[in-house]
């Protein structure tokens, strides 16, 4: 381990030498990946810092454990430091596991009402008012990039982006299906439904990252349809994308403007393409795939909200709590940590 933190102190020192250099300084592309990785890097170096100066204590606690008159002291003090010692040590076994190159990026989330009709729309629009809070939480920003409202309320799909870095370290276990259990609104009976909405969650791929090679996209131009506001339905703005290659479609209407909704809409089909890249190198590994905590895919179904209980449940790690109305109200983060934390612990026992 100490092999490779030194090695590790040694690229820090070579990329911040780097990023001082005019050629460096004037390729914003280059000095964007260096920064990012850079940055990544000194959270690692100042523990491994923190971790030698304790091993330099310890040192000097040895040494005063041979003063009659200082060892009681110095034997307080190293129990102290080896405590400290065996924390840091887990914190850079951690921080040694391979990284997400995906992990500082913003995120794209689509959100689809799935079966239980009207129901499965409403609570597609509960999970993105979660999802609204939850990122407020955390000091990240929305941008709605395409939505289509239900005839009951909510949405039968909404795409939107997360803004912040770490977004995607913390949001990429959404993706799946999500289960619903309560009386709807539209129930006389007062009977308990069930109902799913569909969640999928992609890393945001800047431009210079993927290549999408524009002559193999059809563009349409239509006009602008549903619940869009008074201009929307009267000008040819909304945009349709049809990757010919893999037949994926991508439609945006949200913004007056067409420019605007071609752009979002290209966001959203760089990063299906770029999700759908991801999935096959997965599949060939095999391994890794085995090893992560779901799939990916929408149709995985991997968390239950009972409201009748106000249980929340995510059936991939056995997580169980009894605040779904806090969860709801933008409290995702003590889900999302423990799907971290059993992640990291899985990563882990396979490093062993």
């Amino acid at each position: 381990m100490i092999d490779r933190l030194e090695s590790i102190v040694n690229k820090y020192n070579e990329l911040t030498s780097e990023l001082s250099k005019p050629e460096i300084i004037s390729d914003i592309k280059k000095m964007t990946e260096i920064s990012k990785e850079q940055r990544r890097l000194e959270g690692i170096v100042n523990v491994y810092n923190d971790y030698k100066k304790v091993l330099s204590d310890l040192d000097e606690c040895k040494e005063l454990l041979k003063d009659k008159e200082m060892a009681e002291f110095a034997h307080e003090e190293q129990v102290s430091l080896e405590k400290r010692k065996s924390e840091l040590e887990s914190e850079l076994e951690v921080m040694l596991l391979p990284h997400d190159p995906n992990d500082d990026k913003n995120v794209i989330v689509e959100i689809r009402g799935a079966a239980g009709g009207d129901e499965a729309n409403i609570f597609a629009g509960d999970l993105f008012d979660m999802y609204q809070k939850y990122a407020n939480n955390e000091g990240f920003k929305i941008e709605i990039l395409e939505s289509e409202e239900g005839t009951a309320g909510g949405f039968t799909n909404i795409s939107f982006m997360v803004k912040g870095e770490g977004a995607y370290s913390k949001l990429k276990y959404e993706s799946g299906s999500h289960r619903v259990q309560r009386v709807p609104a539209t129930e006389s009976q007062g009977r308990v439904h069930t109902s799913t909405a569909t969640v999928l969650v992609m890393p945001e791929v800047p431009d210079f990252e993927y290549e999408l090679d524009e002559n193999e996209v059809r563009v349409d131009i239509t006009r602008s349809s549903g619940c869009g506001g008074q201009g929307v339905n009267t000008t040819d703005s909304a945009v349709r994308l049809t990757h010919i290659p893999t037949g994926i479609i991508v439609y945006s209407q949200t913004e007056r403007s067409q420019i605007k909704n071609k752009e979002k809409a290209f966001k959203i089909l760089r990063a299906r393409l770029y999700d759908l890249k991801l999935r096959e190198q997965e599949e060939a590994i095999g391994a890794e795939r085995r090893s992560k905590i779901g799939t990916g895919d929408r149709s995985e179904k991997i968390r239950t909200y009972n409201y009748p209980q106000n249980r929340l449940t995510d059936h991939r790690i056995g997580f169980t709590s009894m605040n779904l109305d806090r969860i709801m109200d933008g409290e995702l983060g003590v889900v999302i940590n423990a799907l971290i934390n059993e992640d990291q612990k899985r990563k882990l026992e396979n490093n062993e």
